[in-house]
Order: C-alpha cells, then structure tokens, then sequence
C-alpha cells in the first residue's frame, strides 16, 4: 500500500493551483493576454502562475477566479479532496499570503486550504524577523488563538498587553483591535488560528 502512496505523489499547492486556473482559462478559449489584462496583471505573472513558477497572493486568486467566473472555493475544493478527507501540508510547503504586516518584514504561510463560502476557520504559521517599531493593527469576525512557536514579544488585544514566550498561548475575540505591541526577541514564529464558526 505505501508503493501505491508513492505511484501517485500529491500535487503541490502551486501546481494544483497553476493547473485549475490554466484547465478553467483554456476551457473558456480565453487567451492569456485577456485574462491577465482584466485581472490587472502582467501576462508573464499569469504564465508563472499556471506554470506553478512562483506563489502569489490570495488577492490575485481572487481577481483571476471572478475573470474565469469561478468561485474561489472551486479553486481549492478538490485539492483537499485528493486522496481522502484530509488536508496534509508539509513543513515549508504553506503558500506564501500576502497580508497586512507583509511589508513589515512579517510573512505568512497559509497551512490550511478550505476558502470560500462555507470556510469556517484559516490557520497560518507566521514568521516575523524584523523587530520594527510599527505594527498593523488587525480586526476580523470570529474567535483566534494564537500559539508563541519561537522568540518573545507583547501581544495586544484592544487595551491590555500580553507578554508572550516561547510555548505561550492566547485566545480571543477577533473584532477588537488587536496585534503585535512589541517584539522583544526575534525572529519570532507564531501559529494562528481564526475560527469563523458557522453561519
């Protein structure tokens, strides 16, 4: 059975991605060019993409998907059917999103695939390296719960602060302002976890 696993390697995100929106272009009879212009993208970003050559945002997928007339959880509702209900995402394979707080130095690698509709939760391992002295401020619906991986920093959710080490975890209500106060020793990963709950 584990020569059967190995016959049928899982595709990465990347390529999957690259493949569905070329599969979806090409059905349409759509040519690169229109798609890339109306997307507001360079034709050579589009080739790469479908080309699995580079990781590009959640915005960008977004605007590609509403020009194929796709919904976005199309896009990645069978990727997390391969090979049975579970989602495996290996270390360093999380795609690279592009959040508030990316130009600060802090990346963000989406472990978690399920988008559109029906999401209820997202996960991303967050990296930041930069001990900058500005920080975005962060406010969305539902509950997250962040878990100190690595480093140090003060963590501030609407008036109070939160000193947080290594192992440290906290859990909160994700409409009040909130985000990072402080780093006090980078490089710092953290893993967060936004919980949408049910409609």
């Amino acid at each position: 059975m584990k020569d059967d696993v190995e016959k049928q390697p899982r595709l990465k995100l990347e390529q999957y991605i690259g493949m569905q929106i070329r599969r979806q272009r090409q059905a349409q009879d759509l040519k690169i060019t229109d798609v890339a212009r109306i997307a507001r993208i360079s034709q050579g970003m589009l080739s790469k993409i479908e080309n699995a050559q580079v990781s590009t945002s959640l915005e960008t997928l977004s605007r590609l998907c509403d020009v194929l007339g796709m919904p976005m959880s199309k896009l990645f509702s069978q990727y997390d059917q391969q090979g049975g209900g579970a989602l495996l995402v290996k270390a360093d394979e999380g795609m690279e999103v592009v959040r508030r707080g990316t130009e600060k130095g802090h990346t963000y690698h989406l472990l978690n695939h399920t988008r559109g509709p029906k999401k209820n939760f997202e996960a991303y391992m967050v990296s930041m390296d930069d001990a900058s002295e500005e920080f975005p401020t962060f406010s969305h619906p539902g509950t997250e719960f962040i878990h100190l991986l690595q480093g140090e920093l003060i963590y501030r959710h609407g008036n109070q602060l939160y000193p947080m080490q290594a192992g440290d975890s906290l859990t909160f209500d994700g409409e009040v302002p909130h985000g990072p106060e402080k780093l006090v020793q980078v490089p710092i990963r953290l893993l967060s976890i936004m919980n949408y709950g049910q409609d």
